[in-house]
């Protein structure tokens, strides 16, 4: 009788405190300014009826990235892990001696991650069919994906960041030129190089070599300007590099989708031998024009590590695009991705009535979830067929993706698969963690606040409490 009662005033103990933040979370948001009100948080062992812990779990707040959670998982449940997208080539008009005396169609298939080197793949297989010389255009087939035409700097006016990358079905490279900065000490300046060189990209570098012992935010100190000048568009480097710094890369988007696909062609297919008298256009691919070659996508379980690991917004917004042309609407857009969501959901007995969707990726002001509604998805995905691919794809502390530089010199390291986000004003973590019992817990934490940028001590904290098992 003892036993019963001492375990029945553990349950009750536990109970009273299920909707109190441990202490040492407390703590940690008391010192960064933080109110708890402005905090949600649900802990639940991953095959338990209750959770150990509901702070404000049933608050909508704005989730960042732990948003992609929902769209990975959908996506693995409704298309396999081992679905792939297709970017096709025909071609149109007469092919002898290796001139093609008509159009070359690209269409796009939505690729989320067809990149320069996968491009240039593409276009030896064409070259490899005995096509040299092109008289016609290039026409681009982007009818898969409605037309988005967003202004890139409406989210936080950074324009010219890949992140802010709108989707495409035929997204080349994320849209984006990666500059390569190399101090030359001897000549006192600073190389500038570009991959892909785009032809239609002329690249202006006025950048000058400081002296100065330290680095610092090394991109504070340049400065970015770009404008279309005709068919090309000029990017005027200018500022001061310090030569401290060493080789750094600049991921930059500046150009428009059709004008960049047209200026990495162009670059490639010179290197091949082969050249293009026209220009560059939109069309549907014409019923008569014939199959030159295809190129298949990595698979879904792959494009999804890279979505959670390194949190890639454009590659999110493209599967969330490709959840509604895969549910047959085509040119697929953002609320028939929302509407394919919510009956997979429902499909699924997964009610999450307070759900605000906008593209599936985080990056958005609109976008809201609870986090006892975001736990019990983790808790549904741990039982299906596709948990392992979706835990796979997640950062592991003190390891990789956006958790490698956390929890390093803490027992939390290496035990947890945690999706982070990250918007002003907005911290988030959700995911997985093997507490020192060998019992796995569903953790979610949510901070929307002005200081949430100092909340990482207090989402540690309660990542290492869980493991803790305290």
């Amino acid at each position: 009788m003892r036993i019963v009662i001492s375990l029945f005033a553990c349950f009750a103990c536990l109970a009273a405190h299920a909707d109190e933040l441990p202490s040492s979370v407390q703590q940690a948001l008391k010192a960064a300014g933080i109110p708890a009100a402005a905090t949600a948080a649900w802990v639940r062992e991953v095959d338990a009826a209750t959770p150990r812990l509901a702070f404000n779990a049933r608050a909508a707040l704005n989730p960042a990235s732990t948003m992609k959670l929902l769209t990975t998982y959908a996506a693995l449940d409704l298309l396999g892990p081992a679905y792939v997208w297709k970017t096709e080539v025909f071609a149109s008009g007469g092919l002898a001696d290796g001139v093609l005396d008509g159009d070359l169609h690209l269409k796009g298939g939505g690729d989320p991650k067809l990149t320069y080197d996968q491009f240039g793949r593409l276009l030896r297989m064409v070259r490899a069919r005995g096509i040299r010389e092109i008289r016609g255009d290039l026409v681009l087939d982007r009818t898969a994906f409605a037309a988005n035409g967003a202004d890139p700097g409406r989210f936080d006016a950074q324009p010219t960041r890949p992140y802010n990358v709108a989707p495409d079905a035929l997204l080349l490279n994320f849209k984006a030129v990666t500059l390569q900065l190399v101090p030359d000490l001897q000549q006192k300046l600073l190389l500038v190089t570009a991959e892909p060189a785009p032809a239609n990209l002329d690249l202006i570098n006025k950048v000058v070599l400081g002296n100065g012992n330290g680095c610092g935010d090394w991109k504070e100190k340049l400065r970015l300007d770009h404008f279309s000048h005709g068919p090309t568009t000029r990017l005027v480097l200018t500022g001061s590099f310090p030569a401290a710094c060493g080789e750094q890369r600049w991921n930059v988007a500046v150009m428009d989708h059709p004008g960049f696909v047209l200026g990495v062609f162009r670059q490639l297919w010179s290197e091949l031998g082969g050249t293009l008298a026209g220009g560059v256009r939109d069309g549907p691919v014409p019923a008569e024009a014939r199959p030159v070659a295809v190129l298949p996508s990595p698979t879904l379980a792959e494009a999804v590590r890279d979505i959670n690991k390194f949190s890639n917004n454009v590659m999110a917004r493209q599967l969330f695009l490709t959840l509604s042309m895969e549910a047959g609407k085509r040119p697929a857009a953002e609320a028939d991705a929302d509407a394919a969501i919510r009956a997979w959901l429902d499909a699924r007995g997964i009610a999450l009535p307070e759900l605000v969707l906008e593209n599936g990726s985080g990056l958005s002001r609109r976008e809201r979830i609870t986090a006892e509604g975001l736990g019990r998805l983790l808790q549904a995905a741990w039982k299906s067929a596709v948990m392992p691919e979706l835990v796979a794809s997640l950062p592991v502390a003190a390891t990789d993706g956006t958790m490698k530089r956390r929890l390093k010199q803490n027992g939390v390291a290496g035990q947890a698969h945690i999706k982070t986000g990250s918007l002003e004003g907005v911290r988030s973590l959700a995911g997985y963690v093997l507490d020192k019992s060998g019992r796995r817990w569903i953790v979610v934490f949510f901070v929307n606040h002005a200081n949430a940028a100092a909340a990482q001590p207090a989402q540690d904290a309660l990542l290492e409490w869980v493991h803790a098992g305290k």
